[in-house]
C-alpha cells in the first residue's frame, strides 16, 4: 500500500449504516466574511471522510433568520447535524446583543428539543467597524472558525451515533 492511501480520510458511516448529511446554513449579512466559514468548513469536514454530496449549503438573509431554518431542516428528518454561520455586529440602530441573544438561545433551542446537534459558528463581536483592518481579521476569524465547527461537527456526529439506542 503507498503512503497516500494512508493518509486518505476513512469514508464515514453511521451506525445505521447510512452516510451523514449536515446543513450548513449561513447568513447573507457581510457576506465577504461569512463566506470564509463555509469555505474552511466545506475543506475541513472532508478531511473527516465527508464527500462534497454529503453536505447541503442554505442562505438565510441574516442571522436572525438562523434557528427557524435550522429547526425546520433538522425537522425534514434528512440530516444529522446543521451548522450555521452568521456574523451579528452593532449597527447603530439596534442593540446587537439581543439580536445575538436570540439567535443563540434559538439554535440551543432547537438542538434539544429535536436532539439533533446544532453547531454556532455565528459571532457576535462587540466591536465592528466596515474598516479594513475589522474586515480583514474577522476574514481570517472565520477561517478559523469554519475548521473548528467542522472538526466539533465531525466529532459530535460520529459520537452520538456510537451510543446506545443511536
Amino acid at each position: 500500500m503507498s503512503s497516500a492511501m494512508h493518509n486518505e480520510p476513512q469514508t464515514v458511516v453511521l451506525s445505521t449504516g447510512q452516510r451523514p448529511r449536515i446543513a450548513f446554513v449561513q447568513a447573507c449579512w457581510h457576506r465577504e466574511i461569512v463566506d470564509q466559514c463555509r469555505t474552511s468548513f466545506l475543506k475541513t469536514i472532508q478531511q473527516h471522510g465527508y464527500r462534497p454530496e454529503d453536505i447541503d449549503v442554505y442562505e438565510v438573509p441574516g442571522a436572525y433568520e438562523l434557528p427557524l431554518h435550522a429547526r425546520r431542516l433538522v425537522q425534514g428528518g434528512r440530516y444529522d447535524a446543521v451548522v450555521a454561520a452568521g456574523l451579528v455586529v452593532d449597527g447603530g440602530i439596534y442593540r446587537h446583543d439581543f439580536v445575538a441573544q436570540a439567535v443563540i438561545n434559538g439554535l440551543m433551542q432547537v438542538q434539544l428539543e429535536t436532539g439533533k446537534p446544532v453547531f454556532s459558528a455565528v459571532l457576535t463581536p462587540h466591536h465592528f467597524h466596515s474598516c479594513e483592518e475589522h474586515v480583514g481579521f474577522f476574514r481570517e476569524h472565520f477561517l478559523l472558525k469554519g475548521a473548528e465547527v467542522a472538526n466539533a461537527c465531525a466529532e459530535t456526529v460520529s459520537k452520538l451515533s456510537a451510543l446506545p439506542g443511536a
